[in-house]
C-alpha cells in the first residue's frame, strides 16, 4: 500500500490555512517566515520557489533575502541577528547548502531558536534529544505524521534507520525513539547491512544513492520509507529504494516523488505556525 505523501501534505496544509485565516480574523496578523538564500544552486532555486508557493497557499507571509555567493559570514549572521531581532518575523530558515567558505552550523546556530523552524539549531536538536517540546527537523517530523495518519503505531517496532545525517538520519532515530520503538542506525561503515535492514518492522531510507534499498533486504510487510531524492540514467527522480521490486515485499511504502517530498515543506509550515503561536503565548 503507497504512503501518499502528497494526499497527506495537503491534508495538513489544508488544516494550517483554515488556523491561520481564524488567527488573522482574531489578532489581524498571519505567520511570517523568511528564507535567507546564498548564491543559485539550482536544486535550491526550487526548493525555495515550492517552500514560498506552499506559504501563500496556506497564508502565511514569506519573504526571500537573497545574496550573492560572495557573502561574508558576518554579513550572513548580521541578516539573522536582524531578522531575530524583527518581532513580525516568526521562522527563519537559511537554504542549504551553502558555499564552502561560510561555516554552515555557526550561521544556523546564530538563528533565535524560537524561530528555527527548520529545526536545525543545537537547541532545538537538544530538546528533541530530551523529549521536549522543539521546533523539528522537517523531514523527519513529516515522515512521523505520515505513519500517524495511516494509523502506523511504531510502539515496539524495530525501525532500522539509513543514514545518520543531522538533518534526517539522526533526528529520524530520536523522533522513532520517543515514540517507543527499537532503535538500529545503519551508515557507510555499517556490517552486514542487509542483515540488518531484513530485521526491519520499519525501514527509513535517507543515504542520497539510487536503488540502494533493494527487494532482498526487506522483510516481507515491513514499512518502507524512502527519503531520497536522486535521478536515474533517465534522469528522472527517484530514491534509494529500488520501489518496483520492494513494492512487492512491503505492506507500505513511500513513492518517490509524491512521498516525503511534499510533506517536508508542509511541516516546515507547521513549524512556522507552532512558532508564531508559542512567541505569542496564545492559547489553542
Amino acid at each position: 500500500m503507497l504512503l501518499d505523501g502528497k494526499a497527506v501534505s495537503l491534508h495538513i496544509k489544508e488544516n494550517i490555512k483554515e488556523k491561520v485565516l481564524q488567527l488573522n480574523n482574531i489578532y489581524n496578523s498571519v505567520p511570517k517566515l523568511v528564507v535567507v538564500q546564498v548564491g543559485n544552486n539550482p536544486a535550491s532555486n526550487v526548493y525555495i520557489k515550492n517552500k514560498l508557493k506552499a506559504a501563500s497557499f496556506v497564508g502565511i507571509d514569506a519573504e526571500l533575502i537573497h545574496f550573492e555567493e560572495n557573502v561574508t559570514n558576518d554579513e550572513l549572521i548580521d541578516t539573522i541577528h536582524k531578522l531575530n531581532n524583527d518581532i513580525n518575523v516568526d521562522g527563519i530558515i537559511v537554504q542549504l547548502p551553502l558555499p564552502k567558505h561560510l561555516n554552515e552550523n555557526d550561521i544556523i546556530n546564530e538563528i533565535d531558536n524560537s524561530k528555527d523552524v527548520d529545526g536545525f539549531g543545537l537547541v532545538n536538536k537538544g530538546k528533541l534529544f530530551c523529549g521536549l517540546d522543539s521546533l523539528k527537523s522537517a523531514t523527519p517530523f513529516g515522515i512521523m505524521e505520515l505513519l500517524h495518519h495511516y494509523n502506523i503505531n511504531v510502539s515496539g517496532k524495530h525501525a532500522v534507520v539509513v543514514g545518520r545525517s543531522n538533518i534526517v538520519g539522526k533526528p529520524m532515530a530520536i523522533m522513532l525513539l520517543n515514540e517507543n520503538a527499537t532503535v538500529t542506525v545503519c551508515h557507510s561503515r555499517t556490517t552486514n547491512l542487509k542483515e540488518v535492514c531484513l530485521q526491519a518492522d520499519i525501514l527509513v531510507c535517507a543515504v542520497g544513492k539510487s536503488k540502494f534499498i533493494t527487494e532482498d533486504m526487506v522483510k516481507p510487510g515491513a514499512i518502507v520509507v524512502d527519503v531520497g531524492m536522486n535521478k536515474n540514467e533517465e534522469g528522472k527522480l527517484c530514491g534509494d529504494v529500488d520501489f518496483t521490486n520492494v513494492e512487492k515485499v512491503a505492506s507500505y511504502i513511500t513513492p518517490v516523488p509524491g512521498g516525503v517530498g511534499p510533506l517536508t515543506i508542509a511541516m516546515l509550515l507547521q513549524n512556522t505556525l507552532n512558532a508564531y503561536i508559542a512567541r505569542r503565548g496564545i492559547k489553542c
